[in-house]
């Protein structure tokens, strides 16, 4: 394969690498002429010192320059293990007590479900109204009644077995039982 020269004359591939070589070993040369400080390094490697802005060079250029430490790994791992630790335990706590309430809120749903499928299947002469106060009785018979009168209210005989609850009809059509 043939090249050209500066003054226009075709080179061979062997005389290109000479030519080559001499360049670099030119370039390599300090700039007074000396030559007992040759830089055998490959180009990349000589290019490869820091040019940039003091400020800004990923290590000390001078004397005056920041204190660059080493950074110790395991230390660092340890300081990011327990870190990550302490933060996964409290989103873990968070967690079990959103959850235990969330559990706590379920059991009184079912709670109240219980209640209310119990008292409709009591006697209720009435169209109960939301958040109307009312009163489950037991008869001697065993079934139930709700009623719009209290315990307190009957005055001396009380015309049922025994009085269970008093209940508030909720806007969901569920019952809470008061006392």
């Amino acid at each position: 394969m043939l090249f050209e020269t500066e003054n226009n004359l075709p080179l061979s591939s062997e005389e290109n690498k000479a030519e080559n070589s001499a360049k670099d070993s030119a370039e390599s040369l300090p700039e007074n002429g000396a030559t007992e400080a040759i830089d055998s390094r490959p180009r990349y490697l000589r290019e490869a010192i820091y040019q940039g802005e003091l400020h800004a060079a990923p290590y000390a250029l001078t004397v005056t320059s920041p204190k660059i430490e080493p950074v110790d790994k395991r230390l660092l791992k340890a300081n990011a293990h327990e870190s990550m630790q302490h933060q996964a335990e409290q989103q873990i706590s968070m967690l079990r007590k959103q959850a235990e309430l969330l559990i706590k809120q379920a059991k009184a749903i079912e709670e109240r479900l219980e209640i209310s499928h119990n008292i409709y299947k009591a006697d209720i002469n009435f169209e109960p109204v939301i958040n109307g106060i009312y009163h489950l009785y037991q008869k001697e018979d065993g079934t139930q009644v709700l009623s719009m009168v209290g315990p307190h209210e009957w005055g001396s005989k009380i015309p049922y077995q025994s009085w269970l609850h008093t209940v508030r009809l909720l806007a969901d059509k569920t019952w809470e039982v008061l006392a």
